[in-house]
């Protein structure tokens, strides 16, 4: 600190200091560090021994699943962007008091019921106490943007919604000529009908 002499002083190792960079190399100095771990180690040694805090049993509720919801996806796609989204409507008309859908994205390597295809993840949704479901969509980038991205949960008619869209994929410039005939279609969007996959692991859910 600075006295009324205009040097700095270090009350903790007694020195004095012509200028503000001296101090400062001080204190990053071997010996400031060490009086410092000096009077850190003598204050806990000379406080009074904090009892341990009491642990709280969190009781974890058990629910009896009792089926599948219905559900309903539609695909779309932005007119102005041309960017495919899914569209994602559950129903929850048993949802447990207190209790609000969960959702997370799986990677094909994380889940144990498919051989794992890096082309494809899973969305998971969860709510108790119905059985955990999973939809089978491609391995794309997800557009993560606040008008991209968002979900809804109705309270009043026990609905949840989620959208997303996937990120525009940048062309591959061709190198060689155009190849003969028309376009090709693109892939579906997602292969086949949505497959809900029970028994699905759903660890660390997001909200």
């Amino acid at each position: 600190m600075k006295n009324h002499l205009g040097s700095y002083e270090c009350k903790l190792c007694l020195t004095l200091h012509n200028n503000e960079g001296s101090y400062l190399a001080h204190t990053q100095g071997k010996k400031h560090q060490t009086n410092l771990a000096r009077r850190a180690a003598k204050e806990a040694k000379d406080a009074p021994a904090q009892p341990a805090p009491a642990k709280v049993k969190v009781e974890v509720k058990k629910f009896v699943k009792i089926g599948r919801p219905g559900y309903k996806v539609t695909k779309q796609r932005d007119p102005e962007t041309g960017q495919q989204s899914l569209l994602f409507q559950i129903d929850y008309p048993e949802i447990a008091e207190g209790i609000g859908p969960r959702h997370r994205f799986m990677s094909a390597y994380e889940q144990r019921i498919e051989p794992p295809d890096r082309r494809w993840q899973y969305l998971l949704m969860a709510a108790e106490p119905y059985e955990t479901i999973s939809f089978k969509v491609p391995s794309r980038e997800i557009d993560k943007a606040e008008n991209r991205f968002w979900t809804h949960w109705n309270k009043e008619t026990k609905q949840f919604f989620l959208q997303f869209h996937f990120k525009m994929e940048k062309p591959i410039p061709q190198t060689g000529p155009p190849p003969p005939g028309g376009v090709k279609r693109p892939p579906p969007l997602m292969g086949g009908p949505h497959q809900p996959n029970d028994g699905l692991p759903l660890p660390h859910l997001e909200v």
